[in-house]
């Protein structure tokens, strides 16, 4: 019996990945009996969990005793994978399979093969992508085995019947894990029972999963590297525009996270919320995890670190104003590139701090609004608003330092004392009628 064509690992170094199940078995004996035929260099790979006590040694020993049946040289791994999963704060079946991979890389890394094959097979996929649909998985979730470096799966076209077949043909002995009929455990009742009801109502499903899930694989690529293109890398984060199409905006809000290094714990949640910023204004903001912030600015969100700045407030005089953030000069007289105002004019507990919410704001020439939508009409970023030094006192502000004083402190002809306000955080195109 044939499973797979040999023709693309002729002349390879490879390691086969074995469990000592039928799958990976079946695997490695195929390569055994046409090592010779297609100059194929054959060893393998065990990774011993450690999770099933004495079973797990008594699997070890059979795998030991294959291989040195068939003469194929043998790397054993050994990890507790129960405290590796309680180390990393993950399941344990995920910690199983992140460690499984890491043995993998060192096999490859340490040169000893050319590629590692593992025994997956056309069942195992269409379980997956069933498991996943039933779990409402999006598009990138139904790309099953991704392409990972030197990981070669020859069997994903194999059926288990199949494999039941070759392994009857040869009469080839395998290690049977008791676990896997216990069909308490999602998977099993996947495969046990599920799938093959199915198959029996719509014959050829898992074959249609499969192919779908092959399908979806190519969508996802395409809408991902479109995604990508939308994403602007700033020297203050990653921007996404808001008038993309939804698709590309999720995907692009995806990216956009783990380039700022948020590469887990995010849920669909956190990108439904970080959504809900395209219908509101500047200034709006989402708290996302790894201490990351998606902040309403314009026509885009931007993904940055949190850049909220602690409470500052200081009584109000003339002097110089530094830290937290807050750069602020007061003096008597006047000085280039500065706002102009009348120092007594302030009343005597103002004091200087950093914006506040309910914030309202009198600015040169009249009309009182609140200081977010001051803010917002000066198209001033979000971020910059929450920075920039305020003299206020309660929620009246009486200037925002760099951008514009309040009405009731501007210079007049009873003007006794005038001083200015210097920041370097002033933004010229913002500035009053020009008056510095």
């Amino acid at each position: 019996m044939e499973l797979f064509a040999l023709q693309p690992y002729a002349g390879k170094r490879v390691c086969v990945a074995l469990s000592g199940g039928r799958d990976s078995v079946a695997l490695l004996h195929f390569f055994y009996r046409h090592a010779a035929e297609y100059g194929i260099t054959l060893t393998a790979l065990t990774c011993e969990h450690g999770l099933r006590g004495e079973a797990s040694l008594a699997d070890l020993a059979f795998v030991e005793g294959l291989c040195a049946r068939w003469n194929v040289p043998l790397r054993v791994f050994r990890a507790d994978v129960a405290a590796l999963a309680r180390e990393r704060g993950e399941g344990t079946e995920e910690a199983g399979r992140n460690w499984r991979y890491a043995c993998f890389s060192q096999v490859l890394a340490a040169d000893e093969a050319d590629m590692v094959a593992t025994a997956h097979h056309r069942d195992d996929y269409a379980e997956t992508v069933l498991f996943r649909l039933a779990r409402g998985t999006s598009l990138a979730g139904l790309n099953a085995f991704p392409a990972r470096e030197g990981i070669v799966r020859p069997m994903l076209g194999v059926s288990r019947k199949q494999i039941d077949e070759y392994i009857a043909c040869y009469r080839l002995p395998f290690a049977e894990d008791a676990s896997n009929a216990d069909e308490r455990f999602t998977r099993n009742a996947l495969r046990r029972s599920v799938l093959p009801a199915l198959e029996r109502a719509v014959p050829g499903a898992a074959e249609h999963l499969v192919a779908f899930a092959e399908r979806a694989a190519q969508d996802e690529a395409l809408l991902a590297r479109l995604a990508r293109e939308q994403v602007r890398e700033g020297e203050d984060g990653m921007r996404v525009p808001v008038g993309i199409a939804l698709p590309l905006f999720t995907r692009a809000c995806l990216y956009a996270m783990k380039a700022c290094g948020v590469m887990r714990d995010y849920t669909c949640a956190n990108l439904e919320e970080v959504a809900k910023l395209r219908c509101l204004q500047s200034g709006r903001r989402v708290s996302l995890p790894g201490g990351l912030t998606a902040l309403r600015e314009g026509e885009s969100i931007l993904f940055c670190k949190s850049t909220d700045v602690p409470a500052f407030c200081i009584p109000f005089a003339v002097g110089d104003f530094a830290g937290q953030g807050i750069a602020l000069a007061v003096g008597e007289g006047t000085r280039g590139g500065a706002l102009a105002v009348d120092l007594d004019a302030f009343p005597a507990d103002c004091v200087v701090r950093t914006r506040r919410e309910g914030d309202v704001f009198t600015p040169f020439g009249g009309g009182t609004k609140s200081l977010k939508k001051f803010l917002t009409d000066k198209k001033i970023p979000a971020r910059q608003g929450w920075m920039l030094p305020l003299v206020a006192r309660g929620e009246t502000i009486y200037a925002v330092c760099g951008v514009q004083i309040a009405d009731s402190v501007k210079i007049t002809d009873k003007t006794v004392r005038p001083g200015y306000l210097f920041t370097p955080l002033r933004t010229p195109d913002h500035i009053y009628g020009g008056k510095q």
